[in-house]
C-alpha cells in the first residue's frame, strides 16, 4: 500500500529569504533575511509554530539595525 504525504496547510509559513544571502560578521544575522545561521539551517526542519517565533523577533532586529 502507498502512503500519501499529508496536503501542504493552506497558512504554510513562507520563508523570510529575500536572496541577499551574506551573513554579517558583525549582527551574525544574514543581512537580506536577518536570521541566524542556525535559523537558516533548520527552516525547512521547523514546525510552523517554530517559524512563526523566528518571524516574529525580525521586527526587532531590523529596529535595532
Amino acid at each position: 500500500m502507498q502512503r500519501l504525504k499529508p496536503a501542504p496547510s493552506a497558512q504554510a509559513v513562507a520563508s523570510p529569504c529575500v536572496n541577499v544571502c551574506r551573513m554579517s560578521a558583525f549582527t551574525g544575522l544574514c543581512e537580506g533575511c536577518l536570521r541566524t545561521i542556525d535559523e537558516i539551517a533548520g527552516w525547512s526542519a521547523y514546525s510552523d509554530r517554530q517559524k512563526r517565533a523566528v518571524l516574529a523577533r525580525l521586527p526587532a532586529r531590523k529596529a535595532g539595525r
